[in-house]
């Protein structure tokens, strides 16, 4: 199978998370895209959607499957997302796309959060992928050398703006062995609005698409 083809096998396996009736807390990506996609068959059996960013809005009303704001939300099942990385213990990178924020927000409502990706983004270490920061812009060059004192290297990323109207530093170079730790810290730095580590709000499940089929890791 291409990896293509993965993601879509996940994105479709991931429907039987969603509750009938409820809202769907819906993520950012090329894979969350396959999920909305498979989701549009299904539209007339949910009330609608959370979307954690303008693309994933836009794609969701483009099948007319209605999206609303989080503020008018006190309730949300599931949430299903991709990941840049994650490990067996259901931590993860996540911010590629540079909605790490409002995703983040998002899984925090949840009850349930339901990681959907290829196989490849299985690691056993985080930190091969650049870790996404997003920054107020003013402190861009401040935080930039907070990151390296912790030892990667930030790279700014040319020609992006956050949803949020702000910049996003990948940090190069990292072997995040204390994942949930290194969130904190970089959280704590004055000027950063959140970062890409996924490991105090971890995933509750991950739908792993691979050759042989999707492989269910974490707790049902």
């Amino acid at each position: 199978m291409t990896q293509d083809e993965l993601k879509q096998a996940v994105g479709r396996a991931a429907l039987k998370y969603v509750v009938e009736g409820e809202i769907v807390g819906v993520g950012t990506g090329s894979t969350a895209n396959c999920f909305i996609d498979a989701l549009a068959g299904m539209k007339d059996r949910i009330k609608g959607a959370v979307a954690s960013s303008e693309a994933t809005r836009k794609r969701l009303e483009g099948h007319g499957i209605p999206v609303f704001d989080l503020n008018d939300v006190s309730d949300i099942p599931v949430y299903v997302d991709g990941a840049d990385e994650i490990t067996v213990e259901m931590h993860m990178i996540k911010g590629g796309g540079g909605a790490q924020t409002r995703e983040k927000i998002v899984a925090a409502v949840a009850r349930q959060f339901v990681c959907i990706a290829d196989g490849s983004k299985l690691v056993p270490v985080l930190g091969k992928f650049p870790l996404p920061v997003e920054v107020i812009p003013m402190a861009r060059a401040q935080v930039a050398r907070e990151l390296a004192r912790l030892g990667g290297s930030p790279v700014l990323r040319e020609g992006f703006v956050t949803d949020n109207g702000n910049l996003i530093l990948d940090v190069h170079g990292l072997e995040i062995v204390d994942p949930v730790g290194l969130e904190t810290r970089i959280d704590q730095i004055v000027g950063v609005v959140t970062n890409g580590l996924f490991a105090r709000r971890p995933a509750d499940v991950c739908l792993l698409g691979t050759a042989t089929g999707v492989q269910t890791l974490g707790r049902e």
